[in-house]
């Protein structure tokens, strides 16, 4: 049986890939009470290719910048599926923290983040609505354009 989530996210045209395993010493997830700490998610499609990859600012326009930021928000609902099985037992999405790779001059981060931001509400409603950063920084690993973790509530 899948959930009201999955369901909606089928709706949707989404299917959630299978979590890219940590390319360093760290976890993907950690849970503690009832939240989870993500680690940064990069925009890396089913197939492992980054959907947007140098800055904004330079040679990534905003557009693609959000579809970066909506596949990292679709990668952290993957993390947690893999984490606790059920996304309705996501109580709500409480804070999303995220990077974008872009020039010394690009001051439209917030505008990036925004599509992971619609998209958590999109496919969680109010639970997907949440508090974030949006902070602008010089590079990102694999030189990806936007990286994004989150906090968690569950249930």
């Amino acid at each position: 049986m899948s959930s009201s989530i999955e369901n909606r996210l089928a709706e949707l045209g989404v299917t959630l890939p299978t979590p890219v395993p940590p390319v360093a010493n760290y976890l993907p997830v950690i849970r503690s009470g009832n939240l989870l700490f993500i680690s940064g998610q990069l925009p890396l499609d089913a197939s492992g290719t980054l959907v947007a990859s140098g800055h904004l600012g330079a040679n990534v326009d905003v557009a693609t910048g959000q579809t970066a930021a909506r596949m990292c928000a679709i990668n952290i609902l993957a993390q947690i599926r893999a984490e606790i099985g059920d996304l309705d037992k996501v109580v709500r999405i409480v804070k999303l923290g995220a990077f974008v790779s872009s020039t010394p001059d690009f001051t439209d981060q917030p505008k990036v983040v925004n599509g992971a931001s619609d998209f958590m509400v999109e496919a969680l409603g109010d639970k997907g609505r949440h508090s974030r950063s949006a902070v602008g920084v010089p590079a990102l690993p694999l030189n990806a354009a936007v990286e994004i973790d989150a906090i968690v509530e569950v249930a």
